[in-house]
């Protein structure tokens, strides 16, 4: 999406900008149809995440909190278009927090809830701690784990101190989500280095070890007491599970964030049919 807006930017308002994300769009389409060979016009496209956002198609406002599961009180917009009509799904708000794109896999997730309150780790580069009563998201928190974790991997003195091989060292990830109860999380990175230096641990043993120390923390804030839902993509989602394992976390239920963004979409666009045979 950042790298569409500089393209519209450089065009120095010769386009307007939703003329030129839209005929962006059919051109994809288009592209697609050729490819699988099955006629896509005039079938609707469902827009979530940053499409809603100051660099995409159109800035829409956030839905204040609570809104409901089934997504009816999401705040959307229909835009007719010659080939394909579009509705865009906007994000939701707190007073000091926000989401785009999340609130559309929690509607699409709401298949797999059956408590009255429930509790859902939605994994991400900024992952969310949603909560869920009554039908409807109550509150939720953004934690930068993923981004810490290519900051420091990358940008700090314990960069030299981590590498990846593919190969995923479970002691070490284990070993950190435990000490992590117990250490201040800037006394804790630097043990990163300390490993390397004084016990010998190798870049790849360090890497999990770091993974395992900032997912540790995140999960400081958790408590039992609820039901939980882990959600997310394969990998890193069993990573999560290990470390609610480690803490003796219970998890309900683990849907793919991919199908449930897919649900969602399919969930929110039939609640607006009446929208594109007006």
């Amino acid at each position: 999406i950042s790298t569409i807006f500089k393209s519209w930017q450089q065009q120095d308002g010769k386009v307007d900008r939703n003329s030129y994300y839209t005929n962006f769009l059919h051109q994809q389409i288009a592209e697609m149809q050729r490819q699988v060979n099955i006629p896509l016009e005039g079938i609707p496209v469902v827009l979530s995440g940053m499409a809603s956002s100051s660099i995409g198609l159109m800035e829409l406002p956030y839905k204040k909190l609570p809104f409901r599961t089934d997504g009816a009180d999401l705040v959307v917009q229909h835009i007719h278009h010659n080939h394909n009509p579009l509705l865009i799904i906007s994000g939701a708000s707190t007073t000091d927090d926000v989401m785009r794109g999340e609130e559309t896999k929690i509607v699409g997730a709401t298949a797999f809830i059956n408590a009255e309150e429930h509790f859902i780790i939605l994994r991400g580069t900024h992952t969310k701690h949603i909560r869920i009563r009554s039908g409807q998201v109550i509150s939720f928190q953004t934690f930068m784990t993923g981004e810490f974790f290519s900051l420091l991997s990358n940008n700090s003195i314990l960069a030299s101190s981590v590498a990846d091989d593919g190969a995923f060292d479970r002691d070490s990830f284990i070993s950190a989500v435990q000490k992590s109860r117990g250490i201040s999380l800037l006394e804790h990175s630097f043990k990163v280095r300390t490993n390397q230096l004084l016990k010998g641990f190798s870049p790849q043993q360090n890497y999990h070890y770091l993974s395992g120390l900032l997912i540790g923390e995140e999960l400081k804030t958790l408590s039992p007491e609820l039901p939980l839902m882990l959600m997310g993509g394969s990998f890193h989602t069993q990573l999560y599970a290990l470390a609610c394992e480690t803490l003796g976390i219970p998890i309900t239920s683990m849907p793919d964030a991919d199908d449930a963004l897919i649900e969602g979409q399919q969930l929110i666009l039939s609640a607006r049919r009446h929208l594109f045979s007006a």
